[in-house]
């Protein structure tokens, strides 16, 4: 019987279980207007990336619970003491010291805004998106930087509060699990697995 593939940590190493190859069969390419000659094979891959977050673990395990997690530099040499930074750093850009993470989930639900936005009608492969995907900029009472993200489930414009929604049913452990809604969305109006 068949496995995805799964990773985990054991004694300082990665353990890898179950299938990460999958074979698929070469397919012809023939020309349909010469008597489907052959003209070349297909080669499929399937590919398992391993991707570790190593000190940003935390922020992605907290989108899962519903949280919303920043860093904070507390260093009292920085000239920066005291900024908060989202998306989540694990140094401090002025002084490279470890920053502090806090959480910033109800100052989020309180004072997220619309800095600017952008639709995107088409995108990428392995995009899992809705189309037209709105593309968010979204600053915050008090915190230095900005954070890009999408909206949900409203039209945006520049100004418009917003609040924060997680994925904590089936969450995929990636920033997709965090998105953002128009301030008055009702809990029925939110995409399947999203709770405020």
């Amino acid at each position: 019987m068949s496995m995805f593939g799964q990773v985990f940590v054991k004694n300082n190493q990665y353990k890898l279980k179950g299938n990460f190859h999958h074979l698929t069969p070469n397919m012809p390419i023939r020309d349909a207007d010469d008597n489907w000659k052959l003209l070349g094979v297909t080669n499929p891959r399937d590919m398992t990336y391993i991707h570790s977050y190593g000190g940003e673990a935390v922020f992605f395990e907290s989108l899962s619970k519903g949280k919303l997690l920043a860093t904070r530099c507390d260093n009292n040499d920085c000239e920066g003491k005291g900024s908060i930074y989202i998306p989540f750093r694990i140094h401090c850009p002025d002084c490279l010291a470890r920053m502090s993470v806090v959480d910033l989930t109800d100052i989020a639900k309180k004072t997220a805004r619309v800095h600017t936005f952008m639709e995107c009608a088409r995108s990428g492969a392995f995009n899992l998106l809705d189309k037209p995907i709105r593309f968010i900029n979204i600053e915050f009472d008090g915190v230095t930087t900005i954070l890009m993200s999408y909206l949900s489930v409203g039209e945006p414009a520049i100004g418009m509060k917003v609040v924060p929604i997680f994925k904590t049913t089936g969450p995929t452990y990636t920033i997709l699990d965090l998105a953002w809604v128009a301030e008055g969305t009702k809990a029925e109006e939110l995409p399947e697995g999203f709770s405020f």
